[in-house]
């Protein structure tokens, strides 16, 4: 059932500042195709936020990782390891150069890519490790990085859920080569659909510049560099629009509220719920303290797969959607057909018992209180 349906609903998307405004600036000024100004706005605040030498905006985040796998330069046969536990573009940005997703097991604690586990996951064919910092707290990423390292593979960082996070001081997104950002309707900063490359190897600009540009140097045409531009390499139309560009600024401008708001609500839960999850055997969100969430969603683990169901139907009968989150890709029919199939009994476990609590940035106190009601009133 839809979210609609529920007085208070799993997401609820919200203006956070100028949005509008900056729509009608930019129907004004005559350009609503790519790389108009609040592209370039947008990538000037990211970049410094970030740390990042070069910012490119995209319709998702799903064509962002589709360029870093053409970046990559992958083959058919090439291995790629990942977490099982993520969404599907993860394993599609790379199954579609023919590379094969190799899944690993997550840690219990964060959820995140296990980096004790990446050792048996590598072989002679792996190419690459994509890690994701799942609902915004940093992966293990120096020894995930060291491990990279000595076998000469590359990291990217599927930073879909953690913009505004930091792992020891840094912000989730500048800790490997490429990273991958989302502004999808859902995530902490948004645009509707949108998303970002991050690129922290100047080599890498001019071939990402090609790859977006439908493979032609566009680029060079526009500084003057060539008379004309062509078709030199492979790439697609990985541009975002102006218009959610602009959108997009109306968020940026208010990022440091959006982002207190969503921390207020997401403590609000863990100290509100401790006593109640202690008590029903029920997991809450860890947060290593050499990481800093960007709050980007609040679950619970229940004891079982049935408790899990119960809780569910429970929420709904409150009135408070709440649902579950990924299906293991290493079970998938699509995983099982290209990459065989191993256990992996964390992301087993997790996938079956894990609930998300209704979590959004306009989300006021009365809401959330219902939604802590309804969760307290339930026995696992």
């Amino acid at each position: 059932m839809s979210s609609e349906h529920f007085p208070i609903p799993f997401n609820r998307p919200s203006l956070a500042g100028r949005e509008l405004e900056h729509l009608q600036k930019a129907v004004a000024a005559g350009h609503i195709s790519g790389d108009g100004e609040y592209a370039r706005k947008c990538a000037g605040f990211l970049s410094k936020r970030c740390g990042a030498g070069a910012v490119m905006l995209t319709p998702s985040c799903t064509a962002a990782l589709e360029m870093t796998a053409l970046l990559l330069d992958l083959r058919p046969g090439d291995e790629v390891v990942m977490p099982s536990f993520t969404f599907v573009s993860t394993a599609n940005a790379y199954a579609l150069r023919g590379a094969v997703p190799v899944f690993a097991d997550i840690r219990p604690d964060t959820l995140n890519l296990d980096e004790t586990r990446l050792e048996e996951a590598f072989t002679s064919r792996t190419r690459a490790v994509v890690v994701v910092h799942y609902g915004g707290v940093g992966c293990e990423m120096d020894a995930i990085c060291r491990a990279a390292a000595l076998r000469g593979l590359a990291v990217v960082e599927d930073n879909a859920h953690g913009l505004g996070g930091f792992y020891r001081g840094r912000p989730l997104g500048s800790l490997a080569t490429m990273a991958a950002l989302s502004f999808h309707e859902t995530k902490n900063l948004s645009c509707g659909e949108g998303g970002a490359l991050l690129l922290h190897d100047s080599s890498l600009v001019e071939q990402a510049e090609i790859i977006r540009d439908k493979g032609t140097n566009r680029r060079k045409f526009l500084s003057g560099a060539v008379d004309k531009y062509t078709w030199v390499g492979l790439g697609s139309s990985y541009v975002m629009s102006d218009l959610l560009a602009a959108y997009l600024w109306g968020q940026l401008e208010c990022m440091d509220q959006i982002m207190q708001r969503r921390k207020v609500l997401w403590n609000r839960y863990a100290e509100g719920l401790k006593s109640w999850a202690e008590k029903s055997g029920v997991q809450l969100p860890v947060v290593p303290a050499h990481c800093a969430s960007a709050h980007h969603l609040f679950y619970l683990l229940l004891p079982t797969p049935q408790a899990r169901g119960r809780f569910l139907d429970h929420m709904r009968s409150h009135g408070c959607l709440a649902v579950f989150h990924y299906q293991p890709l290493h079970l998938s029919p699509m995983a099982r057909n290209r990459s065989g199939f191993r256990p992996l009994p964390v992301t087993e476990r997790v996938s079956s018992c894990l609930a998300r609590l209704p979590f959004f940035t306009g989300m006021t106190d009365a809401e959330q209180a219902r939604v802590m009601e309804a969760v307290e009133a339930f026995r696992p």
